[in-house]
């Protein structure tokens, strides 16, 4: 009985100081950006884990930078900017940098995609925005914020299950970063997008 109670309590022991690293970040972080579950769907158990976010320039020169990295080096990563670029320029980019093609989701007007190929683990967002400084009427509408993320070393779950994660995480930080950009004509994002089918 002794030896079930101290084993016991040494799992207990060992599970909260090695396993509870994310656990411990914010109910949301980077900047309140992201939901912390959003993260642990994606990332491994760890001792510890940091964040941070950062938010640089404006108008055409606008980022918005997140990062959270774990003691055993997983780390998730993303950056939202804001560029000159049609949907279709977005799309052929991708499909071409994975040598393979992507899945895609979208509502209204948000548009998501993910690599399929294994080796990466990469999701990317694509919303039009003309930014301050550029005069509406006189803007292309190729102008948007583009989100790319990624998940880097170890990650909790692979296939469709981590690319929606990587994708969910992708799409929070663009949320935030529609905010912090000051779109001209902003709109209300949707809440989530649709979820990815297995493949």
């Amino acid at each position: 009985m002794a030896l079930c109670l101290l084993t016991g309590g040494g799992w207990f022991g060992y599970e909260q100081v090695f396993t509870k690293g994310l656990d411990r970040l914010s109910e949301k972080v980077c900047d309140d950006a992201v939901a912390r579950e959003t993260v642990i769907r994606a990332l491994p158990d760890s001792r510890s884990a940091e964040q941070g976010a950062r938010m640089n320039g404006s108008g055409t020169e606008f980022t918005f930078t997140c990062h959270i990295t774990t003691s055993g080096d997983s780390v998730l990563s993303g950056e939202a900017k804001i560029q000159d670029v049609s949907e279709r320029t977005w799309v052929d980019f991708y499909g071409s940098h994975a040598g393979t093609d992507v899945i895609r989701s979208s509502a209204d007007g948000v548009e998501a995609l993910a690599q399929l190929d294994n080796r990466h683990s990469t999701a990317s967002v694509y919303v039009p925005c003309v930014p301050r400084g550029v005069k509406a009427d006189a803007a292309s509408e190729s102008y948007a914020l583009v989100t790319e993320a990624r998940a880097i070393g170890e990650t909790r779950s692979t296939g469709t299950s981590l690319r929606q994660a990587v994708t969910d995480f992708a799409y929070q930080l663009t949320r935030r970063a529609y905010e912090l950009g000051e779109c001209q004509n902003a709109r209300a994002l949707p809440a989530g997008l649709p979820r990815y089918k297995a493949h």
